[in-house]
């Protein structure tokens, strides 16, 4: 059995019209490209065998960019044979490659690397942008023996599907219309959060890129927020298993998004002890890995799919813009004051020991109002300045309380401690839960301007 990956230089410069082909080299956005490409090919074993790359400028630049710190030059060749845009010359180059090469990987030019896809497997893909690979496994002991239609892909991932940068330029209308709609508009704001949760999940399944969780988990609570102020002002209640199913949506993406956070955090709590987080990143990387599994496994069940569905046919309903013709902007605002006076009532009864969870709910429903206020953002612009702010700073106690939970998980599966790093990371963590603490004991409550 061989595995043979085709991966495509990042994306190229055509500024100079004085170079040759072979000598254009990354524009911005290819250099951009490199990181994002280079993990999702570790991932998939791409760089585990012999890597062959096209002399051209652009195809070293990517090689370059995607190579793991970790990898010697032995498997490193450069051939001249693979700057060709002609599949027929690429698929004879490997009918000469050494049999030893189990797992073989080639940075090179379309149309060359699509047309011999297409060669080597019968549903190939119909395009290979810039910076994308595919991965075919072939039934065969011998390059030699390479034929057509005898491969099967594996994968094929394009920079939308591992990079949210990508994967957000592509989607950038829909970004720069965001917050921009009225009252009346919420039937659509609603149906375009649930085509966003669509567009994302697959780029959730995959979990290349941590901001594709954040952002799905954005979606599912802005949508929640404004289902539960729709039935609380209506008084409507065939939105409460719709809201009930968000929930549990969210709830389901918790602790993936928690280890996602504190991975990101450890390399400046743990700068000055390279032993601790090595073991803390292995340790956490292990974790994400089993929660991926199950997200992903939650995800691609028929019953998620289903309530999703059902979500966006209650929008589309009759019933539902019936429920909007009633709705006015004074209704959110009420809908705005009433849980600004909730928060503010909750916070004047936090006392300074409290229980954590007390501040976390305050958290929470922050979050809710800032999603209301953003149905008519023209009304609330200077109040949700003052709200994110608030927000950033209950979210980095969230952050701190889940991080001493996740270090003495760590520290209960590895007792030893002999340089006493470990402890001195929960005592800094807890002065600064501590610090976080009373500086939101100390600022009171919102005002609705």
């Amino acid at each position: 059995m061989k595995h043979l990956f085709l991966i495509r230089h990042a994306k190229s410069s055509w500024d100079n019209d004085n170079l040759s082909d072979k000598d254009r080299p990354l524009n911005p956005r290819g250099e951009q490209q490199l990181a994002p490409l280079g993990k999702a090919l570790l991932r998939y074993g791409a760089m585990a065998g012999e890597i062959h790359v096209s002399p051209a400028l652009r195809a070293q630049q990517t090689l370059k960019g995607i190579l793991h710190p970790s990898m010697g030059e032995a498997q490193i060749y450069t051939n001249p044979e693979l700057y060709t845009f002609d599949y027929r010359r690429l698929l004879q180059w490997l009918q000469n490659c050494d049999d030893q090469a189990q797992t073989l990987a080639i940075v090179g030019h379309n149309p060359a690397l699509l047309e011999l896809a297409a060669t080597l497997v019968p549903h190939a893909p119909f395009e290979l942008p810039t910076a994308s690979f595919i991965h075919i496994r072939l039934p065969i002991k011998h390059w030699r023996k390479l034929g057509k239609r005898e491969g099967r892909l594996e994968t094929f991932l394009t920079p939308v599907d591992f990079s949210y940068e990508a994967f957000k330029r592509k989607n950038q209308k829909r970004h720069k219309n965001a917050g921009k709609a009225t009252v009346k508009d919420t039937p659509s704001v609603l149906l375009g959060q649930a085509e966003f949760l669509n567009q994302l999940h697959r780029g959730v399944m995959l979990g290349l890129d941590d901001e594709f969780l954040h952002q799905y988990r954005i979606a599912l609570r802005r949508s929640r927020a404004v289902a539960e102020s729709l039935a609380e002002v209506t008084g409507n209640k065939s939105l409460k298993s719709h809201i009930s199913h968000l929930k549990r949506h969210a709830q389901a993406t918790s602790n993936l998004r928690d280890l996602h956070v504190f991975r990101q955090d450890l390399p400046q709590l743990c700068s000055d002890q390279p032993e601790l987080l090595r073991a803390l990143e292995q340790w956490v990387c292990a974790r994400v890995g089993k929660e991926q599994k199950k997200l992903a496994k939650r995800l691609g069940s028929k019953r998620y799919r289903q309530s999703l569905h059902s979500w966006e046919d209650e929008l589309q309903s009759r019933q539902f813009r019936k429920l909007i013709d009633k709705l006015s902007t004074r209704d959110v605002q009420k809908s705005v004051e009433h849980r600004l006076r909730m928060f503010n009532r909750k916070t004047a009864e936090l006392l300074h020991d409290a229980p954590d969870e007390d501040i976390h709910n305050l958290r929470k429903l922050l979050k809710r109002i800032r999603y209301l206020m953003e149905l008519d953002i023209d009304s609330w612009k200077s109040a949700l300045k003052t709200l994110r702010q608030r927000q950033d700073l209950y979210g980095r106690f969230q952050d701190l309380h889940v991080q001493i939970e996740l270090v003495k998980r760590f520290a209960s599966n590895h007792p030893e401690d002999p340089n006493g790093a470990l402890q001195a990371l929960l005592d800094y963590l807890a002065v600064e839960k501590d610090d976080t603490r009373r500086l939101i004991l100390s600022i009171g409550g919102l005002k609705a301007g």
